[in-house]
């Protein structure tokens, strides 16, 4: 089945910055909620291209648990879900007291349905297939239209199991903290700043070490190493410190 049309020109076009008064501001993280793999990976890497920080679950009881857990910036949210159905996912995050934008994604065309949709707490509602550039156009409006959130809370990043503190420089996995170095600290910060690009040693070593050249760059994979002993599940199959194969690095939430 066919969630997405192909084909159609990959235009960009250069969004307004909300609440990012500098290039150091965080950029709008969004919860995609999808239980089909391809459309969930493709789209999230749509979404990763545009600027935005992705986490995903595949199912209603995962989408719900970390849409209550973490704080996101909109919710892109399937209705037909194993485990909970979309729509009680919405209701019981509307239930939770999170007002946290929430666009409905499905099948149904139904005007009984979207109307259902939007009675219980989503604030949009887009039917599949549909064109991936009206559904990112949709996010940026649901984006400008949302409040602030509170003071400090940019200063919060989160993925996997791992809890960032940029303010306080501090990290926890699966709620335990982690001790990181003060260089540590400022790799993860530049990965973060920077998700989903391909990031070359040298760039790392000049951005973050403030060196040029490449005598160096067994210093950058002995750092990567480091980060992910201390904050993958699995540091010998890394899902968010990427290798790029003849390339660098690639930071993925």
């Amino acid at each position: 089945m066919v969630y997405y049309r192909l084909g159609e020109p990959d235009v960009r076009v250069q969004r307004p910055c909300r609440n990012r008064p500098d290039r150091n501001s965080m950029p709008d993280s969004i919860l995609l909620i999808e239980d089909e793999e391809a459309l969930r990976m493709t789209l999230g890497d749509r979404l990763r291209k545009e600027g935005y920080v992705v986490a995903c679950a595949a199912d209603g009881d995962e989408g719900f648990e970390k849409a209550a857990s973490l704080p996101f910036d909109l919710i892109v949210l399937d209705v037909m879900l194993p485990g909970r159905s979309g729509f009680t996912v919405c209701e019981d995050i509307r239930k939770a007291g999170l007002a946290t934008p929430i666009l409905m994604l499905t099948a149904r065309a139904r005007t009984g349905d979207k109307v259902a949709g939007l009675t219980i707490g989503a604030d949009d509602y887009v039917t599949k297939p549909f064109d991936t550039q009206e559904l990112v156009a949709r996010i940026e409006a649901l984006l400008r239209r949302a409040p602030n959130r509170p003071p400090g809370a940019r200063d919060l990043y989160q993925f996997g199991g791992v809890r960032v503190d940029l303010r306080g420089t501090e990290a926890t996995r699966d709620g335990k903290p982690v001790s990181l170095s003060a260089r540590e600290f400022r790799l993860l910060r530049y990965f973060i700043d920077h998700p989903g690009a391909t990031l070359s040693r040298a760039e790392l070593l000049t951005q973050v070490w403030g060196h040029s050249g490449s005598m160096f760059t067994r210093t950058v994979d002995m750092h990567v190493a480091s980060l992910r002993q201390k904050l993958e599940h699995n540091s010998k199959r890394p899902r968010h410190f990427l290798t790029v194969q003849g390339l660098g690095y690639k930071f993925r939430p």
